[in-house]
Parts: structure tokens; C-alpha cells; sequence
């Protein structure tokens, strides 16, 4: 069985985004339609809820069916895919809490999945940003993670904005907001 990665400083911080966002743009649109890319143990989809995003309109996905088997304990619409690969429809609002870290051979095989984007940190970003406009509507948002340490993001086609960022004790991250 895969391990679903835990909550830790970079959900929290989406999640405070998500609390501060979510009912802003709740108020201009209350059929909000949310994808959550990669939902892990569902702590974005609650945060969603809480915020007042309708159940039936939150939708997520993880490559880890370990991780989709929480989420639909939880209640949650969710389907195993990797990345957009299964997704259909278009969604005002998408997250993504990517693994952003570049490649350490001291990982362990069975956190790699959760954290390692690859060399750089940003390969699984790219491939995400690639596809993530097809599936976004009209006006629609990305909020997505990122670390100091992942290098080489391709933002191109999209108008970015650093949103928050928190500072640790070995790095720091940031949330994008990003829109077509």
C-alpha cells in the first residue's frame, strides 16, 4: 500500500489560501466548480467544504489510490489519474500541492512519489501546467506550491502572482495564483 502524504507546512499554507480566497470568489460565483490535482489525504477538499464550495461541485484526483481511497471514505468525488490524464470538464478554481522537491537519492522510494518533482523539482509542475488551461474556465484560478529549492518553472501562458510564502527552517515556499 502507497503512502498517502500527511498534511505538513505547505498544506497548511494552501489551506489558509483556500480559507481567504475560496469565499471571495464564492461570492461571485456559488456554483464554483474546484479540482484539486493530486488530494493526498483530502486536507484541501475540507478546506473547500468548510469554505462553503458545494460537495457535488468539488472534484479531485491522485495517482495514488491509497490517497483516492481516503478521499472517497471522506466522501469526496475523486478518481485515480495521473494528473489530468482521467479529468474531463472545466473547473473555476484548481490546486495542486505537487511534489516540488528535486531529486535526492537519500528519499525513500516510499515518500518519493508525495515529494520528488523530479531533477529540478519542477518537472511534474510543468507536465501539470502544461495541461491545467484546458481544464480551467473563463476567469478561472490555479493556486499551486512551490519551494526556494524548485527551479525551473514554466509559467508561460499564464499571469502569475506570488500569493503567500512561509518561510522554514530549510527552505521556503510559496502559493502561486495563477490565470489564462
Amino acid at each position: 500500500m502507497e503512502t498517502i502524504y500527511s498534511p505538513s507546512e505547505d498544506s497548511f499554507l494552501l489551506s489558509e489560501v483556500l480559507e481567504k480566497n475560496l469565499p471571495k470568489m464564492l461570492s461571485k460565483n456559488p456554483n464554483l466548480f474546484l479540482l484539486e490535482v493530486g488530494s493526498g489525504s483530502g486536507i484541501n477538499l475540507e478546506t473547500a467544504l468548510k469554505s462553503d464550495v458545494k460537495k457535488e461541485n468539488i472534484f479531485s484526483c491522485d495517482i495514488n489510490v491509497s490517497a483516492v481511497k481516503q478521499c472517497k471514505i471522506s466522501g469526496f468525488n475523486c478518481i485515480k489519474s495521473d494528473l489530468f490524464e482521467k479529468i474531463r470538464g472545466k473547473y473555476d478554481v484548481i490546486i495542486f500541492n505537487p511534489p516540488y522537491l528535486p531529486r535526492d537519492s537519500r528519499e525513500p522510494k516510499s515518500s518519493r512519489l508525495s515529494t520528488t518533482g523530479g531533477k529540478n523539482g519542477s518537472e511534474i509542475i510543468n507536465r501539470f501546467l502544461k495541461d491545467a488551461k484546458k481544464f480551467l474556465k473563463k476567469n478561472g484560478k490555479i493556486f499551486f506550491v512551490s519551494s526556494i529549492m524548485t527551479k525551473g518553472i514554466n509559467f508561460e501562458g499564464y499571469k502569475k502572482k506570488k500569493i503567500a510564502e512561509k518561510k522554514l527552517f530549510f527552505e521556503k515556499l510559496f502559493v502561486w495564483e495563477l490565470k489564462i
